[in-house]
């Protein structure tokens, strides 16, 4: 999906590979479950070592990628990951920071302990009973002498359980805002909530009157919207390459499938209907790599136009990849339905993405009205 044409991003990528190979296969994600584990934070501290979490941060906070375009470098980390499913809070982490990076405040030790991987935050965006609505927080933000009330509930946070942080959005007398509330605060109360992917968590977080100073909002009420936007953007690009990734290994293991087994003393994938969903799947799959690509290129140089590629990635991600991978689970026969074969670690991942920061349906309505505005 990404390019690694120059070789500083070849070794970027080889490296990531390789730890993600040795410290995070399928094995170790199945191990992660048993134990009742989302990931360990060691093993993110190492991941962060090897710049996963600052390519989104400047240089002087110890962030910085190896092309110089952070954006598409991350990307490629996601994509990777969705090879073996890895766990981890690239994702949270990064839409973080991307708020952070343009906000204005004084957030550099939070950004510097989010880029060592000390530290993990996340996104508390969501509402219970709520679809994506980013933009209407039920979630309030009183003003007090010294600064903030929080009172609301958030839930599927990514994380939630495992961070110290939480950028929150609220509303306030002035307009939506976000705050960064520590999670060890008094009156924040985090629950974990179930899902249906083994190792990625979330968490049900109760705000009961929590106090935090004025430095806590980041950005002002008239540069939210934009910080909101720019964080949404992160967030659905990293799922859209993250799929692509787990596309590109379950097609490959299935192609091989079919020409490992025989029927009648010929291989599987010698049949002529299966090479027809064989190709219908190829088609599919470098469509996503497409819309992926032009998204990530888009949000990279924050164009006017990454709203709309962004949704027609979304969308079309959202849309095809389930079936995809119902259509591989059917190719492998009665194993593929088995919890021994891997092919349900994929499933389950995408099919937990395809509702998370807006369903295909939500992202087929944003690009109606995009078109329209721009007619």
């Amino acid at each position: 999906m990404t390019e690694t044409a120059s070789p500083e991003r070849l070794l970027f990528a080889s490296t990531a590979q390789a730890f993600l190979e040795k410290e995070a296969s399928l094995r170790r994600v199945r191990e992660l479950y048993a134990a009742g584990t989302s990931f360990e934070p060691e093993w993110w501290r190492r991941a962060a070592e090897l710049g996963w979490a600052g390519l989104l941060a400047p240089e002087e906070l110890g962030g910085g990628s190896v092309s110089g375009n952070g954006v598409e470098d991350l990307a490629l980390v996601a994509e990777l990951i969705g090879k073996t499913v890895a766990p981890g809070p690239l994702h949270p982490v990064s839409t973080v920071l991307a708020g952070l990076v343009d906000a204005v405040g004084e957030h550099e030790t939070v950004m510097e302990a989010l880029v060592s991987g000390e530290a993990v935050a996340s996104w508390a965006v969501y509402e219970p009973g709520k679809s994506w609505a980013p933009d209407e927080p039920t979630v309030t933000a009183t003003p007090t002498a010294t600064g903030f009330r929080i009172d609301g509930i958030k839930d599927r946070v990514e994380a939630g359980v495992e961070s110290s942080l939480l950028l929150t959005v609220a509303r306030t007398d002035e307009g939506i805002r976000q705050f960064l509330v520590p999670t060890d605060a008094p009156g924040v109360k985090v629950a974990p909530q179930s899902s249906i992917d083994l190792v990625k968590r979330y968490a049900r977080v109760h705000f009961d009157g929590v106090e935090v100073d004025e430095s806590a909002a980041v950005g002002t009420v008239t540069q939210t919207p934009a910080l909101i936007e720019r964080q949404s953007h992160i967030a659905m690009v990293l799922q859209c390459a993250e799929v692509a990734g787990i596309l590109d290994t379950v097609m490959d293991f299935t192609v091989q499938w079919a020409l490992d087994r025989y029927s009648f003393g010929r291989p599987l994938a010698s049949y002529q209907a299966l090479k027809h969903r064989f190709a219908d799947l190829k088609i599919w799959l470098e469509a996503c790599r497409a819309t992926t690509r032009a998204a990530v290129t888009e949000v990279a140089k924050r164009s006017p136009d990454a709203a709309m590629a962004v949704s027609v990635a979304k969308s079309y991600v959202g849309e095809r990849a389930p079936g995809m991978l119902q259509d591989c689970v059917q190719l492998h026969g009665g194993i593929g339905v088995t919890w021994e074969h891997d092919l349900h670690l994929f499933l389950r991942r995408v099919t937990l993405y395809r509702s998370m920061f807006g369903t295909p349906e939500d992202h087929n309505l944003r690009v109606y009205a995009l078109t329209k505005a721009a007619s």
